[in-house]
């Protein structure tokens, strides 16, 4: 049996802290013990991916706890931050980094500590082929190297929805980054039509944003039609799927989108933002629909109009429907994820014990 030892954020089981992140690592985590390696988790605090002295220290220290040579995959969160602490353990450690979202994509401040990070991998997995083209067009490294194991999701009951198609479902923590303030800025445009729209998501990652949020869906007289009700895990957001029936994103970036394959799992047509990774999330049912709407990112009008689209077209709604189901079947499970993270996971293994 294989060790690997993984490295990860300190509040992956954390129900107050849903992400898709925490959610990939644990399913990770899970499906290689299934696999038959021997898994050993190093949960590290910090406020990462800007960890501070203390988040660096706490690395450190479990990684010098390791014996040379181990096999070692570290979340990208915490990994892609600190150079200083994995270079000089790049030495004896046979690194591998998830990336979840490339941190020099959305931070450009960041890029050289992640550039230098990541060189010091023997091997990167992304989530997404979108992120693999992004950190090969960032950083140059060798193509090789960069693997890509795309989040698997669970089968799920179909959800028929409503004749109106009125019930809009938000997921995602309230930030800027997800695009909250779109969304409300395009409701805000169409009072007329029936509709109503939850956001499912904490409130708490930037409750500035999430404050002058509240006050603007206020002011534009929308308060009884969207809710915020914060995060929500297992049967309470299986409730919120079943209840839907449209899935919006109006994010600004995002490497996959998990939230995407989950309501497709569901045959729940999605609108979201062409953005990043969410068209690869979307894809097309077999006989190359869309099984969703995409729109121009940063544009209200865009999502406005899609909006309107989807409320005032039977026939629109019956076509996505038909081609979200039909794009359910083929989604993979999680199952797949962990065999391509185990595939790359064994060719490191094999190059430990070749000396190479």
């Amino acid at each position: 049996m294989t060790s690997v030892h993984i490295v990860l954020p300190n509040d992956i089981d954390d129900p107050m802290s849903p992400s898709g992140g925490n959610v990939y690592d644990r399913r990770i985590c899970q499906g290689l013990t299934a696999l038959g390696w021997s898994v050993r988790e190093h949960a590290v605090s910090g406020a990462w991916p800007r960890s501070g002295v203390s988040g660096r220290a706490n690395l450190a220290r479990v990684l010098a706890t390791l014996p040379d040579n181990a096999l070692v995959l570290l979340d990208g969160l915490i990994a892609s931050a600190v150079p200083d602490v994995l270079v000089p353990e790049a030495r004896r450690l046979r690194l591998v980094v998830l990336v979840h979202m490339p941190l020099g994509h959305a931070s450009p401040n960041m890029r050289y500590d992640e550039g230098e990070a990541l060189s010091t991998a023997v091997a990167v997995v992304t989530t997404s082929f979108w992120s693999r083209r992004r950190l090969l067009d960032l950083y140059g490294l060798p193509a090789d190297r960069v693997h890509v194991a795309p989040p698997g999701v669970d089968a799920a009951p179909l959800v028929p929805g409503s004749g109106a198609g009125s019930e809009l479902l938000c997921i995602g923590p309230v930030t800027p980054h997800k695009g909250h303030d779109l969304l409300v800025e395009a409701l805000a445009t169409i009072p007329e039509v029936p509709w109503s729209c939850v956001c499912v998501g904490p409130l708490d990652r930037d409750p500035g944003f999430a404050d002058r949020l509240r006050r603007r869906v206020q002011a534009v007289g929308i308060a009884d039609r969207v809710r915020f009700v914060g995060p929500r895990t297992g049967p309470d957001l299986d409730a919120r799927y079943a209840a839907a029936d449209l899935l919006v994103l109006a994010s600004r970036g995002e490497t996959y989108g998990m939230v995407v394959t989950e309501a497709l799992a569901r045959g729940i047509p999605v609108l979201a933002t062409a953005v990043n990774g969410l068209p690869e999330a979307l894809g097309r049912a077999p006989d190359g629909s869309l099984p969703g709407i995409l729109v121009q990112p940063d544009v209200p009008g865009a999502l406005a109009g899609a909006f309107r689209r989807w409320l005032g077209e039977p026939a629109l709604r019956r076509q996505l429907r038909l081609s979200a189901r039909s794009r359910r079947t083929t989604l993979t499970g999680w199952a797949v994820t962990s065999k391509l993270i185990s595939s790359t996971l064994s060719g490191v293994a094999t190059n430990v014990s070749a000396g190479r």
